[in-house]
């Protein structure tokens, strides 16, 4: 006999309470096996697909691509002990689904080891049957009466959709669509065999922004006297806001991002002291380590892993910028490890992939899990574990061009050291002026963990590690 489960968004950890459906990767009629993922979610934290713990038919899908859910909602129904695709021309008929019970392997993100089962249809002209015409197939476990009414009335409905699928392979995409209400049905795709890339997504917003300016600027007659009273509305905050203002929801990895920086400033009083510092000679070693050749020479370096084992360094003598604060228990919490957070712009936004252990590794360990995780993070495949768990940030905004920043606290760490770009300067070296490879560093720190004092001497040993990587030997 065939029985109806209901598979709910899973309960996704790291304090996350509801995601974003991006992609179904399954429809209405497709078989799954037990673990197979069946949905493509975005959290605030990381692209993720959900493994459903059952195996059998899907009968219902809850909620549109784009549509937010909370933790708890429905996902989908799937019919365990249903015919695969029996039509009574014997196709088939031999097969069976995957056994009823559920694996409960349904945190997202973590692989669940079963291989996913080849995807079949159940035929259309099944579907479209009452609910009391007894099936052809003479097998015990399809009897009608085991298919609940309102599940059957959903499943009708999403069998009767007609239109095909959209040729979009990549999430970003359909988010940049979505975002500017762009209908990737009407597009034609420039990419192979028609598929949709961003670069259509982008000709479409910019023809629509060109259609719509030109609509404004369009003499409009005599209704152009009454535009003045239509052109302003109320926001709901009371402040005049114009009728064609933009309205972006601060959700995703933008309202996390909001909400945790909100949180920095609401809680800690931060304090931000920088430094200019010679980094001649770090250049000149990263040349030397990245020009070695023989057995024992490595993969390259990169300058970002170089200050991260600098970092590593610094918060072994100030382990004080190391911690954490326990408001409720008005306690400061020292950590033993470090787990390095670095900042990396996305497509998705500004991410902060996690360093595991930090600081036991070297700074060609460390640059080699640097690119790792950058590589998931631009291909938007980091796990939750992997954006959360960090005690200490690194940032380097150099990249973007700009000298010095004052960052926000990652909250709930107690520092962060930001790094600006590193480019010639007149400098006084050695009591003469020359033109020197110099760089900003700033450090910004919660004053609840540390005075000035220790904020300065942590800055100002980086520096002198910048300055004279001599200095870091010492410590290796």
């Amino acid at each position: 006999m065939a029985q109806v489960l209901e598979f709910k968004l899973p309960d996704l950890g790291e304090g996350l309470t509801e995601a974003e459906i991006v992609r179904w990767l399954v429809e209405v009629g497709d078989v799954v096996a037990i673990d197979q993922p069946v949905v493509e979610v975005e959290t605030a934290k990381a692209m993720v697909e959900v493994p459903c713990p059952y195996g059998g038919v899907v009968t219902a899908r809850f909620g549109e691509e784009g549509t937010e859910l909370p933790v708890g909602a429905p996902l989908l129904t799937v019919a365990v002990g249903a015919p695969e695709g029996s039509s009574g021309s014997g196709e088939d008929s031999g097969s069976a689904p995957e056994s009823s019970g559920g694996s409960g392997n349904v945190l997202v993100g973590y692989g669940t080891g079963a291989p996913a089962a080849r995807r079949r249809r159940i035929r259309p002209d099944r579907l479209d049957r009452p609910v009391t015409e007894a099936p052809v197939s003479a097998a015990p476990v399809v009897e009608a009466p085991v298919l609940e009414a309102p599940v059957v009335k959903v499943l009708v409905a999403d069998a009767s959709v007609s239109e095909g699928p959209v040729p979009v392979v990549s999430p970003l995409v359909r988010r940049l669509a979505r975002q500017n209400d762009i209908d990737l049905r009407r597009l034609a795709g420039s990419g192979p065999d028609g598929l949709i890339l961003r670069a259509d997504v982008d000709r479409a917003i910019r023809t629509a922004e060109e259609t719509a300016t030109a609509t404004a600027r369009a003499p409009q007659g005599p209704v152009q006297a009454q535009a003045p009273a239509v052109a302003v509305a109320a926001a709901p905050n009371g402040v005049a806001a114009a009728v064609d203002a933009e309205r972006i929801p601060l959700r995703g990895v933008r309202g996390a991002v909001a909400d945790k920086l909100s949180r920095s400033r609401t809680e800690i009083p931060d304090a931000t002291c920088w430094v200019d510092a010679d980094a001649t000679e770090l250049m000149a070693v990263r040349a030397a380590m990245n020009a070695a050749t023989g057995p024992s020479a490595g993969p390259k370096v990169s300058v970002l892993a170089l200050l991260a084992r600098i970092c590593t360094a610094a918060l072994a003598r100030f382990p004080e910028l190391n911690s954490t604060v326990d408001t409720e228990a008005r306690e400061i919490v020292r950590l033993s490890g470090v787990h390095l957070g670095f900042a990396a712009q996305t497509e998705r936004g500004l991410v902060v992939p996690v360093v595991r252990d930090a600081h036991t590794r070297n700074a060609e360990s460390i640059g080699a899990e640097i690119a790792r995780l950058t590589e998931l993070a631009r291909t938007g495949k980091l796990s939750p574990a992997q954006l959360t768990g960090g005690t200490f940030t690194l940032n380097n905004y150099g990249v973007f061009g700009v000298d010095g920043s004052t960052p926000i606290i990652n909250h709930p760490e107690a520092a962060m050291l930001g790094v600006g770009r590193i480019m010639p300067k007149p400098w006084v070296h050695q009591g003469e002026l020359a033109v020197r490879q110099v760089v900003q560093l700033s450090l910004t720190f919660d004053h609840r963990v540390c005075d000035g004092g220790t904020a300065g001497g942590f800055l100002r040993y980086v520096a002198d590690c910048v300055e004279q990587p001599a200095v870091l030997l010492r410590t290796l």
